[in-house]
């Protein structure tokens, strides 16, 4: 997919978040699903507990194991592809909390998904649980609902 040179919310994350624990690495997973890089987002999250997603219609969509959660992308990211369609993040909240072991954070954003001129949003609040490995902190869990959206007619499923 080849990204636009309009500049990206992700790119230019509100300043005063910048320095908050797992921000970073919240930014990478946003980044790597705005992207469809499938490896950036394999290699940050572990399945541990599993994921609920959404669905470019909105609708929940629960992950259990590795295997679903790699078939789930996979095909998200294809079809987004075939659709020509681009999806984007902005942070609007977040907060975070911090042990040795485990952390989980608290990330409120709007998420627009793009087909040509015809844009879709949905504001969304995720909870991540985060695990500290050798290897620096993995997702654990993911846990995403859509709290309020706005699908024009040309992008909602037909029945």
């Amino acid at each position: 997919m080849t990204r636009s040179t309009i500049s990206s919310p992700l790119d230019d994350p509100p300043g005063e978040l910048r320095h908050e624990p797992l921000f970073d690495e919240t930014l990478t997973l946003l980044r790597a699903v705005r992207d469809h890089d499938f490896d950036t987002l394999a290699e940050l999250c572990d399945d541990d507990f599993g994921i609920v997603d959404i669905a470019p219609d909105g609708n929940a969509v629960p992950i259990r194991t590795r295997a679903e959660w790699e078939a789930w992308f996979r095909h998200l990211f294809e079809s987004l592809d075939a659709m020509g369609a681009a999806t984007d993040s902005r942070i609007n909240r977040y907060d975070v909390m911090v042990a040795d072991e485990l952390a989980y954070s608290v990330v409120e954003f709007r998420q627009t998904l793009t087909v040509g001129d015809v844009v879709a949003w949905f504001d969304c609040v995720s909870t991540i649980v985060w695990k500290r490995t050798a290897a620096g902190w993995r997702e654990a869990r993911w846990h995403c609902s859509v709290i309020e959206s706005d699908v024009p007619a040309e992008l909602q499923p037909s029945a």
